[in-house]
């Protein structure tokens, strides 16, 4: 019996990206888009999936647990191929390890909300494919993110660390649909994140269904893959390469407004953010717009959360302007999770009496419109905790 755990993390897309359609021109079992994409992978340390896989040769078939309850293995022709990737890719590379007919157990949590619009199938296939490279032993490569993307299209950008760019690649049989690093998480380690949680239940409408729909019905949705974007990947690629946060925040804000302006032109249309969501748009706005400069990117993915990137060194009067703008009457620690903030520390960094009469102006929302807040910045790729033979 051999076992291995391992955590990989979550990442936010900058740049969003959309699939091909089944019957379309390229395969859509394999997930390849129809435009590149870039993202920013997270700390584990705040939001992972934790995932162990045991192989023994007592194990009379493969089995799945997500977050404690049992889900499908066999049926699930996702995970199915996922672990028949790894399997040819450990052949090639002539690995021995454990014998591939042995069965497999895997167990596997995510440590924040399922299907809520937080990337977690991006965490759980990237864990669950790197945790199956550990076990049969298969380096990280450009292939194993050509893997995980047949099991989430965003985990292949969940294998590395920093910024990633997904190339969406040429070839029909996708091989050359690859994520690579724009640069490390030390490149520039005091951006943050911080993501506030309006609802952190089921959506209603599935990431990949809701691509599907954008490609099939929206007039919108082909000029930005074949103009926009590529003008896109290389102006926030610039921007990261040269610490340009402005530049970055525009970028990034645009790409949002555009991806949820094609979610509303699919037909039906796609409707992910809601009332808070669209006033933390202006909150950012009004924000950016008292403080002179660009100081707050948002991002929102298939979900109504919201995604805030700002500068280690501008978080306290982030925080002050958020705690201003939507009071909330939770006081405990809960409420603000993730990387800790002393209340002493955003008071004394904030005490500028001329930076308060600003906040002043800010629109106050009503209370307890967020359920939490989420603090977290740039981290590594997945990792191995811990192997056992027994």
């Amino acid at each position: 019996m051999f076992s291995v755990t391992c955590v990989a993390p979550v990442n936010i897309a900058l740049i969003k990206y959309s699939t091909h359609i089944l019957g379309g021109k390229r395969n859509e079992d394999l997930i390849l888009p129809i435009n590149d994409s870039v993202s920013m992978t997270l700390r584990t340390d705040e939001l992972c999936a934790e995932t162990t896989i045991t192989a023994s040769e007592s194990f009379y078939s493969n089995k799945m647990w997500l977050n404690g309850e049992e889900v499908p293995f066999e049926e699930n022709t996702r995970i199915l191929r996922c672990l028949n990737e790894v399997h040819r890719l450990a052949i090639c590379a002539g690995s021995q390890k454990i014998p591939l007919s042995w069965k497999i157990h895997v167990k596997s949590f995510n440590n924040f909300p399922t299907a809520a619009g937080l990337a977690s199938s991006a965490a759980g296939y990237a864990c669950l494919v790197y945790s199956l490279a550990c076990l049969y032993g298969i380096p990280v490569n450009d292939q194993l993110t050509t893997v995980a993307r047949q099991g989430s299209g965003s985990a292949c950008r969940s294998l590395y660390g920093g910024f990633v760019q997904w190339h969406r690649g040429n070839l029909d049989s996708g091989c050359d649909s690859v994520a690579k690093q724009v640069v490390s998480s030390k490149f520039w380690p005091n951006m943050h994140l911080i993501i506030l949680v309006v609802n952190d239940q089921r959506k209603n409408t599935g990431s990949t269904l809701g691509m599907q729909r954008s490609v099939q019905t929206s007039q919108l949705i082909q000029h930005r893959a074949d103009k926009v974007v590529p003008e896109r990947v290389n102006q926030l690629k610039t921007a990261i390469h040269k610490h340009d946060f402005d530049t970055f925040a525009k970028i990034t804000m645009k790409d949002s407004n555009q991806f949820h302006a094609i979610a509303m032109d699919t037909y039906p249309p796609c409707v992910y953010m809601n009332e808070t969501s669209h006033s933390i748009v202006s909150f950012v706005h009004d924000f950016n717009e008292l403080m002179g400069s660009s100081l707050i990117a948002y991002t929102f993915d298939a979900g109504p959360n919201a995604c805030l990137y700002v500068l280690e060194e501008n978080i306290p009067k982030l925080i002050y302007a958020i705690n201003k703008a939507f009071p909330n009457d939770e006081e405990s620690a809960d409420y603000l999770r993730g990387i800790p903030l002393s209340n002493l520390d955003i008071q004394s960094k904030t005490k500028d009496n001329i930076f308060r009469e600003k906040m002043e102006l800010l629109k106050i929302q009503q209370k307890n419109t967020l359920k939490y807040i989420i603090h977290t910045k740039v981290g590594e790729g997945p990792r191995l905790l811990r192997a056992n033979a027994r």
